[in-house]
């Protein structure tokens, strides 16, 4: 037996009138098209569906069950419409996000904190990765939306877009007895002979293929808060991104590198053809967020990063 949504809506509007006349006038249709209807359900069926009498119609016990599960249908049919509305207007629905993890210190759950507070319909599954990997990944459609650097390694999938968001300064972070400790600025000549604390493989590696001569790399160490105990221990210096510097121990401070490759810039990545609406959503957030970054950063620029305050 093959129905419709007409067809329910019929069963279900002749139930609750009790007439083939009064479900007619609902639903805009002639009371002989309804009475042609129902008969011929009631053939694909097998059984009566509604008992006729000069009081006008009622459900037997067949039409009981067909009206509940009418009912039912109709109800998950208009969730399904609404909820796939929400996705297409962006908000509801998965958000697959990837980012890199000096985007997930600051900018990136800012953001999502106000796509929350937005749109808590709105589910978003974080993927963190590389900037090319997570690239890829939105190239595939893997991934709605990335939060990369702008100039990965490799080029830039073609039919992806990048969209610049903030300039993410590099510190150098070093024992506040350094002897740098207490200078406005440093530039990468002025670290030559210090000994290194990177991670496998870290933004430093860039800095230093330019550097003459090649400075000593002591220490791979990944996490940043291991990093500064190496630091503060007077094992080696480390770079750090601006976007990823909080929580400074009170005995490491903070310098701005000045020069070629002192500072990155953060981009979101997009498919270049129809992204979805909660990944658009993101972006205008992702946007707001860099804005205010970018501007404390300029407020910061003219003195020497002071420590903040963390768990160390």
């Amino acid at each position: 037996m093959d129905m419709d949504r007409a067809d329910l809506r019929l069963v279900v509007a002749v139930a609750e009138h009790g007439s083939f006349t009064a479900a007619a006038g609902r639903l805009g249709y002639t009371q002989s098209a309804v009475s042609r209807r129902i008969a011929a359900l009631e053939r694909a069926a097998g059984v009566a569906l509604f008992h006729r009498d000069a009081r006008g119609v009622r459900l037997t016990g067949p039409g009981a069950v067909l009206h509940r599960h009418a009912q039912i249908a109709l109800q998950a049919m208009d969730d399904a419409a609404a909820a796939l509305a929400a996705v297409r207007d962006g908000t509801a629905g998965p958000l697959r996000l990837g980012a890199v993890p000096t985007a997930n210190a600051t900018l990136v759950p800012r953001a999502l904190a106000r796509l929350e507070a937005d749109h808590p319909q709105v589910d978003p599954r974080l993927r963190e990765g590389g900037s090319v990997d997570l690239g890829r990944a939105v190239a595939t459609g893997d991934l709605d939306i990335a939060v990369v650097f702008a100039v990965p390694v490799e080029p830039v999938p073609a039919d992806v877009e990048l969209v610049d968001l903030v300039r993410d300064p590099l510190l150098v972070a070093m024992p506040r007895g350094h002897r740098l400790a207490g200078a406005r600025e440093v530039r990468l000549a002025d670290l030559a002979g210090e000994r290194w604390v990177q991670g496998t493989p870290d933004m430093a590696d860039e800095l230093f293929a330019v550097a003459d001569p090649a400075p000593e790399r002591v220490f791979r160490v990944r996490e940043w808060t291991a990093k500064q105990g190496f630091v503060a221990a007077g094992l080696g210096l480390t770079v750090v991104a601006s976007l990823a510097a909080d929580g400074v121990r009170p005995d490491v401070v903070l310098r701005p590198l000045r020069g070629a490759g002192s500072a990155r810039r953060v981009a979101a990545v997009l498919p270049r053809n129809a992204p979805s609406a909660a990944a658009a959503r993101l972006l205008e957030l992702l946007r707001e967020v860099a804005a205010e970054l970018d501007v404390a950063a300029g407020s910061l620029s003219a003195r020497p990063r002071q420590p903040r305050r963390g768990t160390g």
